[in-house]
């Protein structure tokens, strides 16, 4: 319970505050101004901007106080550690509060994995809520690990930290007003409800939103934005490991739609966590690129905390939690102090929380690989040409190709002088020995092979190769550690990292994760696969069906924009 009589007295100056922030230059979201004064900090809370006396001052003179920034759409499995090294890695960047989608481990452990991330993220010094898997499966074109409906999901809506239902991918079974779809918009129809809608627009895109959906992260460009924000939907604007939009986006920005747009990461990799931090990297490439520095604050705090109905959050005001950030500078963006509700939890890119206990038992040991031979492999050829996953550098869309394809033994075979591979599909859940195999262009890998269980959504092990041997070896290799990422190369195991929490996270920090995919990156690229794609993240992608045009699943090869398994001869 909010301490209302004490935040009155301390308010009003005749109680005592905890902490008090002296001298402090304060943003003020509500009106856009940088303003002068103490914050008074009591039972975790801030009781008043002014003139105050504390049992803890400190001197701020020169310094700059936000709001704790918040990122409103994010995927903690992402970041390949868990949830306590998630915010290890983010709160020293300032993100206080995270509205997280558990659809990756739910598409592993369904129900469990909910529950792991709820019961994992209760006592960290971060707000973590929580939107239901709205698309588990993402498609009926795959096999997961669960399927959730409506009536599974409802054990769930009524957490005092789920906030509804999350990003909406099925676009499609909206459209068709499927009832599996809908019975889990009614359930969340009192509270938020997230979409994920690339590329429709007109009537289709008018229809979704009649449905309730009030979101959307995946606009690539301002005019996808702009029809959205007229559909009466929010944007999400999105600077991710795998897709950046900000910049693309930020000119849908002015006085009268900046209150419905808000910053959010999607996801972020090691790499990025370390290099260039969470959402405060975001304010940063805004405010360097020119854009009202208010306006970016309000995208990165009170915007997202509004939108999802979360009103003690976001604003440096009486009442609100006292989430604040300290920065030396307007420039460099990296905060020298993190407080949440009111407690020391980061200082100089350094958090100064210990681990709390978690188990993690339900999600370990999910590898449920059935027996996979080398003749599964094999690829028919009844034409010359195949059709062929064509990359594209820095999206996680593809191309349709229509390509000769080296023949022999009546079979498709891989060939690296035209930078053709072959990809490959095993589930991974529950036993099945469904494998699903077509070939890819692109990625530029000349020998060897890469596998991993990081295979949105369903997140089956995909695998990448120029040989079967080395495809078959690199499967072994990631079933023997229990899921997560191994290279090899001439029969030989070159590197792997276990990510035992699902197949999709480690228990390590997010520093030695990222040491073991440095190496890994390295060791792909003197293999071959070109600077312009991430050796793991971009075959992470490849499996993900509802994302145009071509994709693969265990149940073979999806073409997205007509929903159908095909042929790989043409």
């Amino acid at each position: 319970m909010k301490p209302v009589k004490n935040l009155i007295e301390a308010a009003k100056g005749k109680l005592k505050a905890d902490l008090v922030l002296k001298n402090a230059t304060v943003f003020d979201v509500f009106t856009g101004r940088f303003i002068c004064g103490d914050i008074a900090v009591i039972d975790g809370y801030i009781a008043g901007v002014g003139s105050y006396r504390g049992h803890l001052e400190i001197d701020l003179t020169g310094k700059y106080v936000t709001p704790g920034f918040i990122d409103g759409h994010v995927h903690i499995e992402s970041s390949m550690v868990s949830p306590l090294n998630f915010a290890k890695a983010i709160v020293p960047c300032g993100t206080t509060t995270v509205i997280a989608d558990p659809h990756e481990i739910a598409n592993v452990a369904g129900v469990e994995g909910i529950k792991y991330i709820l019961e994992s993220t209760e006592t960290l010094p971060l707000n973590v809520y929580i939107m239901l898997p709205s698309c588990v499966p993402a498609s009926y074109l795959e096999s997961s690990g669960a399927s959730l409906d409506a009536a599974k999901l409802a054990e769930f809506i009524n957490h005092p930290r789920v906030l509804g239902l999350g990003e909406v991918m099925s676009f499609p079974s909206v459209l068709e007003g499927e009832e599996s779809i809908l019975a889990k918009i009614r359930l969340a129809s009192n509270k938020i409800i997230d979409g994920h809608a690339p590329g429709i627009f007109g009537e289709d895109l008018m229809a979704y939103a009649a449905a309730g959906i009030k979101s959307d992260h995946e606009c690539v460009t301002a005019q996808e934005a702009m029809d959205r924000l007229t559909a009466g939907m929010h944007i999400m604007i999105r600077e991710g490991s795998a897709v950046k939009n900000l910049l693309d986006l930020m000119p849908v920005v002015n006085q009268y739609t900046a209150r419905r747009c808000l910053f959010v990461t999607d996801d972020r990799h090691p790499g990025d966590l370390i290099s260039k931090g969470h959402i405060n990297s975001m304010v940063k490439i805004a405010v360097d690129a020119g854009y009202d520095l208010a306006t970016v604050l309000q995208l990165a705090t009170v915007n997202a905390a509004q939108y999802f109905g979360l009103r003690d959050i976001g604003a440096i005001a009486p009442g609100y939690k006292a989430d604040l950030l300290v920065f030396d500078d307007l420039v460099n963006w990296a905060p020298s102090i993190v407080f949440k509700d009111g407690k020391l939890v980061a200082e100089h890119n350094k958090a100064l929380f210990s681990p709390t206990s978690s188990s993690d038992k339900v999600v370990r040991n999910t590898m449920r690989l059935g027996q996979v031979s080398i003749d599964q492999l094999k690829i028919p050829a009844v034409s010359n040409n195949a059709r062929v996953i064509g990359l594209i550098p820095n999206q996680i869309i593809t191309k349709e190709l229509s390509l000769p394809v080296r023949i022999i033994d009546n079979e498709f075979r891989p060939d690296f002088r035209d930078d053709i591979l072959k990809i490959a599909i095993i589930e991974r859940h529950n036993y099945t020995g469904n494998v699903g195999v077509g070939l890819v262009h692109g990625f530029g890998l000349k020998s060897g092979a890469i596998a991993t269980t990081i295979a949105h959504d369903s997140h089956n092990l995909i695998v990448v190769g120029a040989s079967d041997e080395d495809i078959m070896l690199a499967i072994k290799e990631v079933n023997r550690i229990q899921g997560g990422v191994a290279i090899v190369n001439n029969g030989e195991v070159l590197k792997s990292l276990p990510l035992p929490i699902a197949g999709l996270m480690s228990d390590q920090e997010v520093h030695d994760v990222e040491a073991e995919l440095a190496t890994i990156k390295s060791i792909a690229r003197s293999l071959g696969v070109k600077e312009e794609y991430d050796p793991v993240m971009t075959l992470a992608f490849l499996s993900l069906p509802v994302i145009p045009a071509l994709k693969l699943t265990d149940l073979g090869l999806v073409d997205v924009n007509k929903s159908k398994i095909v042929s790989v001869s043409v």
